[in-house]
């Protein structure tokens, strides 16, 4: 506890270190009082009861369960038909985008490859292009309030102008466009001069607004009638811990892969008594190599097979597709991440670069040649932690399904076992604790992670 104190005082004293947080802090406070700002055509007060008539009526299951994944991502912007409805998750989708088509454009490859300025170039492009996914993305979510989660005909309270008429679709584009620009803007802000990955931790801190508020209704369920009580409430605790550490173990696995470095001499063909005497190294590959992403990725598409009902509603396979702890959904679901984890896992880890770096460094891997061998050797060792972990991520993001025909009675409480929920909460606050890490270690103090899973990370 003293050290913990004593950690928290030499963070405070880094004046560098506690501008940036204090900044982080205020984007995020600012962000969460937008997204309780309604919508000016429609009474927030009656917005505000929309799961809860669902979940007590028995309307829709099915929608009230999407409906609360979307509001989660937004700390409950979307459920209360905000401002910033919308969130970060047009950005994550335009990136999506570029990503993609960076794969297939010769321009979009070349801008990958021309450092800080072409990183510049490909940020513009993304915040071009997210404004046109909120074009998109902005009257589907109008359509989808105004039609299916509140009907015009059974809730005109709700509406303080009619859902038909321009002055309603006209006005409340615009806003959610901005709405979601201003996120973005707060996200780039707190990545450019806060800490971490702004973009990430608006969307951890969405999530975490609304644990307190699942658990106490798991909490009111589980002691009322149908329920099996405060016992199980403690072994849902427990069992949420012991998921938390797998997450983190699973965020911070690495394989290491020895290198040596020869001195110039030797490499000049000098004389030695032993060819391979020089500093020893590591490269660590870590398990989980892609984070959070492929989580993010898979979900900005995992609204598009919802879609597919409208070709048939009467389908009961495609209907599974819209409702989050069916076997259709977390199937396609952990395809996807599977997918987006060797894809973001192959674009943001240079295995040729890093073979070339090795090799005009003096540095090589025992008993493998430097240059093409090299590169080689790493990227089959990176296919092969790759796959388990990405089926180890894969069974995360599916947890909540099984938990939740399981023991856990609540919709909203079992998304936060294992699930996009969970993982982005480890994932970003690991890496925000690894931020603050570096600042200390920089400044000659104790970091805040001192055990040999966090050291073994920072390699």
């Amino acid at each position: 506890m003293k050290e913990f104190i004593q950690t928290l005082k030499n963070i405070w004293s880094l004046k560098e270190l506690r501008d940036k947080i204090i900044l982080t802090l205020s984007l995020v406070l600012v962000y969460r009082f937008a997204s309780y700002v309604s919508l000016p055509a429609i009474n927030m007060a009656e917005v505000g009861n929309l799961l809860q008539h669902y979940q007590n009526q028995g309307g829709n299951q099915q929608g009230a369960g999407l409906l609360g994944l979307l509001s989660s991502f937004t700390g409950g912007a979307f459920s209360r038909a905000s401002i910033m409805a919308l969130g970060i998750m047009p950005y994550i989708s335009a990136s999506i985008i570029v990503q993609l088509m960076g794969m297939a454009i010769p321009y979009l490859q070349k801008l990958q490859k021309d450092g800080e300025s072409g990183r510049n170039t490909l940020n513009q492009i993304t915040r071009w292009l997210t404004i046109g996914v909120c074009l998109v993305q902005a009257p589907s979510y109008l359509t989808s309030v105004t039609q299916f989660f509140l009907p015009y005909g059974q809730f005109q309270s709700a509406y303080y102008i009619d859902p038909a008429s321009v002055m309603f679709w006209l006005p409340s584009i615009v806003i959610l466009v901005a709405g979601s620009v201003f996120a973005m803007w707060l996200g780039e802000k707190i990545t450019d001069k806060g800490i971490g990955n702004g973009i990430s931790i608006l969307i951890m801190v969405g999530i975490l607004a609304d644990l307190p508020t699942a658990f106490y209704q798991e909490v009111l369920t589980q002691n009322g009638k149908g329920g099996l009580g405060s016992i199980m409430i403690l072994v849902e605790v427990v069992f949420w811990l012991l998921v938390v550490l797998l997450a983190i173990i699973l965020s911070v696995a690495v394989r290491k892969i020895p290198i040596q470095y020869v001195s110039r001499a030797q490499a000049r063909g000098g004389v030695s008594r032993n060819l391979m005497e020089g500093a020893r190294q590591w490269i660590p590959l870590k398990v989980n190599a892609a984070g959070v992403m492929p989580i993010i990725f898979a979900q900005a598409l995992m609204f598009v097979p919802g879609l597919l009902t409208k070709v048939d509603e009467s389908n009961t396979f495609l209907a599974g597709f819209k409702n989050v702890f069916s076997w259709q959904y977390n199937v396609l679901f952990a395809l996807l991440i599977i997918i987006f984890s060797f894809f973001y896992t192959a674009i943001t880890i240079p295995v040729n670069q890093m073979a070339d770096d090795l090799k005009r460094n003096g540095g090589l891997i025992p008993k493998v040649r430097p240059g093409k061998e090299t590169a080689d050797y790493l990227d089959d060792i990176l296919s092969k932690i790759t796959l388990p972990g990405a089926i180890f991520l894969s069974i995360f993001a599916v947890l909540p399904a099984i938990v939740h025909g399981a023991f856990v009675q609540t919709d909203r409480f079992a998304l936060f076992f294992g699930g996009t929920s969970l993982l982005i909460m480890v994932g970003v606050i690991l890496d925000t604790v690894q931020q603050i890490n570096t600042y200390l270690l920089n400044h000659h103090y104790d970091g805040l992670m001192q055990s040999k899973l966090s050291r073994s990370s920072n390699l």
